[in-house]
């Protein structure tokens, strides 16, 4: 199955949201995000996900639609990503060599606030689980 595409971020959908870690500390926190995903170097995302108080409501392929976040990595990092759980020092070393990239959305803020940023480490975990 392809990384991104529409039967892989529904896959992706259903795994966040039976991810505690995730889907649950994101609704403690009224947290709200159209997240879209693609490899770097491409013009625009390949998939999309959108959450309402933590939960994936829609996923799918990326349709032009307006989104908070979008990330970009190479398709390897992104796999290793999704083998081996990054960790905190591994999210600070990926951003700050580039690895990945955030064509859209704030990374310092994300990464300030722990409520936030273990839940992000814990959406490649997921996305392993695809």
């Amino acid at each position: 199955m392809e990384l991104f595409s529409e039967d892989w971020m529904k896959k992706y959908m259903a795994e966040w949201n039976s991810e505690a870690n995730l889907s649950d500390a994101l609704e403690k926190i009224g947290f709200n995000s159209t997240i879209a995903y693609g490899l770097d170097g491409e013009e625009q995302p390949r998939g999309i996900i959108h959450i309402e108080n933590g939960k994936a409501i829609s996923a799918g392929a990326y349709n032009g639609e307006e989104n908070n976040w979008d990330l970009r990595a190479k398709e390897e990092t992104w796999k290793s990503w999704m083998k081996k759980e990054m960790g905190m020092m591994g999210l600070g070393a990926a951003y700050t060599t580039r690895k990945l990239k955030f064509a859209n959305g704030d990374y310092k803020a994300m990464i300030k606030d722990p409520r936030m940023a273990g839940p992000f480490i814990k959406s490649f975990t997921v996305m392993g689980r695809v």
